[in-house]
């Protein structure tokens, strides 16, 4: 495994400064916007100067009288642009929303987060309607992964502007939303960590949908224990890391069937490099077929895709009017390809899905589902832009291993583990049965430790 090269900053460490009085604040919060404005524009939708500017002076006047909100009190962190804020329209990444009313108040994350003291810096860019893991949009630009050698390559989606953000050192906290992949995968591609919560994981008021079924939540960030920390603020709790499990103690199951077809030299033999120092720690690895994988391919075969009826279901008056022409044609394209499934298709999907997650969390038990996040690195940017095939087919097998995990209703965590010959990251999978976060995250923390040592 190569090292991987980025300008993430860690949470953890920034609020260890701002404790002891060598950050201040509003000296913080300044310098974040002057390296925005001097990066990549795609990144951000809108930047929320002012009321950044206000929470960081509030937040500089707690510290000196010596009564912070939380200890993460001060730290820049921004939204993907489907979480609501005060006074602004979210517009999901799509121009057919500009009209719409600004939203009333906070999403409640973004509430919970502002009662912590963290200082909103704006809102992320992001796939319109959050419909693709590519990361690509034609109205706002799109985001330039930072990495690699050679033409531009893509961000990932559909939390595009939260993986390059964090990469890039913007800002050390990112929240984003996934449906089919669309924190891991930018993560992943961007050589940064992303976790997502199961379905109950974290509040959903006041966010954009794409899949209420499938929707789930969570942060991107330079290393684990800033995601944890965040993820504790997000659900209104206080900042806690949990005892790392020790690796001699944790138990993996590596699916055969599916993950790895298609997969890049690169990304298999990181991967079994993470495996055989998993292995040399004690860890006791499973390797076997997971049947549900092969039933959930199925489905999606003879009866469609689960996102695709509720996708429509949200954007039917639009994609029925004539604002569709303002759209993505590919987002549109896809949403409107949910209407050749039937109402039994859909009724089976649901049926089967609830079946399999019962079905699966008792197989599982204790066991870590281990595989690479994405089977391939980051590919070139242009290409994507201009052959609508080769998007399609990219897009589908981008999605493809990730997907797995909202479909059984997993809580995943993505680690880097190396490079390709481009210089590109690669990543690993974790992923536990809904509502075992906490064991999942405890587990991270020591297979973290030993991907980086690995690293160095």
């Amino acid at each position: 495994m190569s090292k991987i090269t980025k300008d993430s900053v860690s949470a953890v460490d920034m609020a260890a400064r701002l404790e002891k009085g060598s950050l201040c604040p509003v000296e913080l919060i300044e310098e974040t916007f002057e390296n925005i404005r001097a990066s990549d524009p795609a990144i951000f939708t809108e930047l929320l100067e002012e009321r950044a500017l206000k929470e960081a002076h509030a937040s500089r006047q707690r510290r000196r009288e010596g009564n912070p909100l939380s200890a993460w009190d001060g730290i820049p962190i921004a939204w993907k642009d489907l979480f609501d804020i005060e006074g602004r329209v979210t517009t999901a990444g799509s121009v057919v929303l500009k009209s719409n009313a600004p939203a009333t108040r906070d999403a409640d994350v973004v509430a919970n987060a502002t009662r912590a003291g963290l200082v909103s810096i704006g809102c992320l860019n992001m796939t319109e309607f959050a419909y693709s893991g590519l990361g690509l949009n034609p109205h706002f630009g799109t985001p330039k992964n930072p990495h690699g050698t050679g033409p531009d390559r893509i961000p990932g989606g559909s939390s595009s502007g939260c993986g390059v953000a964090v990469s890039r050192g913007l800002v050390p906290l990112a929240i984003g939303s996934d449906t089919g992949g669309s924190i891991r995968i930018p993560a992943g591609l961007n050589g940064v960590v992303g976790h997502k919560g199961s379905s109950t994981a974290f509040p959903k008021g006041g966010t954009f949908p794409l899949s209420p079924t499938l929707d789930t939540f969570g942060p991107l960030a330079a290393d684990l224990k800033s995601c944890i920390g965040v993820a504790e603020i997000l659900n209104g709790r206080a900042v806690a890391t949990p005892k790392p499990t020790p690796i001699s103690q944790l138990n993996f199951f590596i699916p055969t069937n599916v993950v790895f077809k298609g997969a890049q030299e690169a990304v298999i033999n990181n991967f079994e490099a993470a495996v055989r120092a998993l292995e040399m720690a004690g860890a006791k690895v499973t390797r076997g077929v997971c049947s549900e994988f092969d039933e959930i391919g199925t489905l999606a075969r003879e009866h469609g895709y689960l996102v695709g009826p509720e996708a429509l279901d949200l954007h039917w008056d639009l994609v029925h009017s004539e604002r569709a022409a303002q759209m993505d044609p590919r987002v549109l394209a896809r949403i409107l390809d949910a209407g050749d499934m039937s109402a039994r298709d859909l009724l089976v999907i649901l049926r089967a899905r609830a079946r399999l997650i019962q079905q699966n969390r008792q197989l599982l038990g204790d066991q870590i589902v281990l595989f690479p996040t994405t089977p391939i690195t980051a590919p070139e940017l242009k290409p994507l832009e201009e052959d609508d095939d080769l998007y399609l087919r990219t897009n589908k097998l981008m999605l493809r291993n990730t997907a797995l995990g909202n479909f059984l209703d997993w809580c995943g965590v993505a680690l880097p583990n190396g490079i390709d010959e481009n210089q590109m990251p690669t990543s690993i999978l974790l992923s536990m049965s809904g509502g075992r976060e906490g064991d999942l995250l405890a587990a991270a923390l020591s297979i973290e430790n030993l991907l980086t040592q690995n690293l160095s």
